[in-house]
């Protein structure tokens, strides 16, 4: 898995180069997993402004401003924070695009509701913010590894449209 994640950071690197933009991370469920693939690649800083790991619904209020009441309303595992903290960490942190993400890693924590493996991604640029929904399978290291996975392939879709 660390080689797909690899390869989709170094596209995710040269995409973001190529186009002259700057990406930040949000990130929950991964805790720092995919600003540590994108700082992996030589030359990163010529991209990467920062990362926010929001793992706290506490957190999530206080570092993104994201509204207690939409969080307990909704969840933090829902579309509307995904989107939440993509918009957010893009103002806060002042870059082009952002990749946040939230779910949940397991074993634990999942209802029937929000099963374990329940991840959102949420992708903002300064036109838009797009979010997808994705039920991953496997252990929590699992989950984390293709949350990350498929948070880098979206932002390298979404680049490639700006």
């Amino acid at each position: 898995m660390w080689r797909k994640i690899n390869k989709e950071a170094e596209k995710l690197y040269l995409n973001c180069v190529n186009k002259n933009l700057t990406i930040t991370t949000a990130e929950s469920c991964t805790g720092g997993m995919i600003s540590s693939a994108i700082i992996h690649i030589n030359g990163s800083s010529q991209i990467f402004k920062s990362s926010v790991i929001v793992y706290s619904n506490d957190m999530k209020s206080k570092l993104l401003n994201i509204p207690k009441d939409l969080i307990t309303k909704n969840g933090a595992v829902s579309e509307i924070v995904a989107s939440n903290m993509a918009k957010k960490s893009l103002e806060i942190l002042n870059a082009d695009v952002s990749i946040a993400v939230t779910g949940i890693a397991g074993p634990t924590g999942g209802s029937v509701d929000k099963p374990v493996g329940l991840v959102w991604i949420g992708i903002g640029t300064k036109e838009k913010i797009i979010t997808h929904r994705y039920q991953f399978n496997g252990n929590r290291l699992e989950i984390r590894q293709k949350t990350t996975h498929e948070s880098l392939k979206l932002a390298n879709n979404v680049i490639l449209e700006i």
